[in-house]
């Protein structure tokens, strides 16, 4: 199917992807996973998770493989690839985006309506638990799927509370509340947090974090709200109000606390609603001491993480 593995077309956190060629001619991207822990819980997860889904912003697993501890599952064929690809680079928030503000716009939406999708529309709730650029692929449209189910948790729709035994997810978009329960109880609003984090990069360009010269992130972009209606001049009104909507899509998301976020419900209000009935979301919680926009340093790329507590 894949010619020998002979075009390798990413890695992502649990193996190496491929393309591949169904007999009928049809492209497909084939995942190889990496030797499997214990009962190959990330590959159960991705087949029981995947397989429950219908929907227009989920990748289509179209099968799996398995023989021996040898496990592969294959999926529809993304030719963009990954959303990453695409909005980090080496430039500033004035800069133009490489998609265009309304294509990164429809592809922030869609990813809601994909979450909406998981949260609410099936029988059985999934909370994906790894929501990044990397896991968001793009079709020949730059229609955005939401894909990689291997730390996703399957509870009833009735649930939006899960017991998860480990830390899940990628350092820089994991929800607090998923590393200290002080913070709440993991729920679907984990998985907001991190659309918020994704959103925010979506708008600035770069990887979130901290580094050794720069300010917390979220802070940067926060401050940044400032400067967007100064634009003005440099874009249209349309490009400049859905930069001022995704940064604040994105602050109200990743509020420390759950009880203070959006419910995925209301992010497609805002996405869908005028820029003048937003509010202005409370300053991020998590910031350092301020510095000048020109210090931010991009951070390395971050780790997929299952840590026991």
């Amino acid at each position: 199917m894949t010619n020998s593995f002979k075009e390798k077309l990413g890695r992502g956190g649990y193996g190496d992807v491929y393309k591949g060629n169904l007999p009928n001619g049809r492209f497909v991207a084939v995942k190889i996973l990496n030797a499997s822990k214990g009962n190959g819980e990330e590959f159960i997860n991705e087949v029981a998770s995947i397989s429950r889904t219908s929907h227009v912003n989920i990748v289509t697993l179209l099968g799996f493989c398995k023989e021996g501890k040898k496990r592969a599952l294959i999926y529809e064929f993304m030719p963009n690839g990954s959303l990453d690809k695409f909005i980090f680079k080496e430039s500033t928030l004035d800069d133009n985006q490489h998609l265009g503000w309304e294509r990164l716009y429809n592809i922030a939406s869609g990813i809601a309506q994909g979450l909406e999708y998981l949260h609410r529309g099936c029988n059985t709730r999934i909370l994906h638990l790894d929501i990044k650029p990397q896991n968001i692929l793009l079709d020949e449209e730059f229609c955005p799927k939401i894909s990689d189910f291997g730390l996703s948790k399957l509870c009833t729709r009735k649930d939006s509370i899960v017991s998860i035994l480990e830390v899940r997810g990628t350092i820089g978009y994991i929800a607090p509340e998923v590393f200290n329960k002080n913070f709440g109880a993991v729920s679907h609003k984990s998985d907001i947090y991190s659309y918020g984090m994704m959103v925010l990069e979506m708008v600035g360009g770069k990887k979130s974090g901290v580094g050794a010269s720069s300010e917390y992130f979220p802070y940067w972009v926060y401050r940044h709200l400032e400067l967007v209606d100064e634009l003005q001049g440099l874009r249209s009104k349309v490009e400049t109000d859905i930069e001022k909507k995704m940064i604040l899509v994105g602050l109200w998301c990743i509020q420390t606390k759950p009880s203070d976020g959006s419910s995925i419900k209301k992010v497609i209000e805002m996405l869908e609603g005028g820029v003048e009935a937003l509010p202005i979301p409370p300053r991020p919680f998590l910031s350092s001491p301020p510095r000048p926009l020109h210090d931010f340093a991009t951070t390395s790329s971050w780790d997929t993480v299952s840590l026991v507590d």
